[in-house]
């Protein structure tokens, strides 16, 4: 009963954090460029009463074994990079990604990190940043005087001079990796890569493999919160299963206990 306990045990502690998962979904589903989170889980050690395939006190073979496992854990868990709907905004330099890749913004310590926001505003100096501040790299400066800024699919950006012309302002890059999963959150809608991602490699927009940009568009979440509702009702009846299983096994302990008093 003890060891019955203490599985059901960790089979609640893998739902709470499956619901800690959920509810950061569901919480981020109208976050621009959100991805959402998915946990993986793995069965924890077993204990082998019998070896499959072991001989039998009739100099025979066990056909099947004997094994009982000590419940589950949390193993990782892993954001899925799917596409999220485009929303239109009309705003100039709201830029969206159709495809694969990440904006990059540098940090004031001169980090690199990356995006699906394409929230992008400009400064007093004309510098394209984000909503936060964080310079778009490489970097991309509306000059003074200079209107009705156009941001093509691959990432051309124009703008209209004063004297009825236009001139190219910059372009704008993304950047992909080897191993998107790999990529670790820190908040604000930013990712760092790590040596599971990958080095990020510099791309044009319509490059093979690379997304496409669409200007005055940004990309929703793709949260699915129907999805994530069902998945919580599962969680929830998982986790009153385990602590059933709790009870059950505390009932047995004190009919033992009655037993012997």
């Amino acid at each position: 009963m003890i060891r019955a306990m203490r599985t059901a045990a960790s089979g609640m502690l893998a739902q709470q954090m499956q619901v800690d998962a959920l509810a950061n979904n569901i919480s981020n589903a109208n976050t621009t460029g959100f991805k959402r989170e998915a946990l993986s889980f793995r069965s924890l050690l077993y204990r082998t009463y019998r070896h499959a395939g072991g001989a039998n006190g009739q100099s025979q073979s066990n056909p099947t074994g004997l094994q009982i496992g000590s419940g589950v854990e949390v193993s990782s868990s892993h954001r899925l990079h799917v596409q999220g709907d485009l929303e239109l905004t009309g705003r100039e330099l709201d830029i969206s990604i159709s495809g694969n890749g990440y904006f990059a913004l540098q940090m004031p310590n001169g980090e690199l990190r990356y995006t699906r926001d394409g929230s992008f505003r400009s400064d007093a100096n004309g510098a394209v940043v984000s909503v936060d501040g964080f310079l778009l790299t490489p970097p991309l400066t509306i000059q003074p005087g200079v209107t009705e800024i156009t941001v093509d699919q691959v990432g051309i950006v124009t703008g209209r001079t004063a004297d009825g012309g236009t001139t190219q302002l910059g372009e704008v890059r993304l950047f992909t990796f080897p191993n998107d999963a790999g990529l670790e959150a820190r908040g604000s809608n930013l990712y760092v890569e790590t040596p599971s991602s990958g080095p990020a490699v510099a791309r044009q927009p319509g490059d093979p493999g690379t997304g496409l940009l669409r200007q005055g568009f940004l990309e929703r979440s793709n949260v699915q919160v129907v999805e994530e509702l069902i998945a919580l009702i599962s969680a929830q009846r998982n986790y009153e299963v385990n602590s059933r299983t709790i009870r059950v096994g505390d009932e047995m302990l004190q009919q033992i206990s009655n037993l012997i008093n």
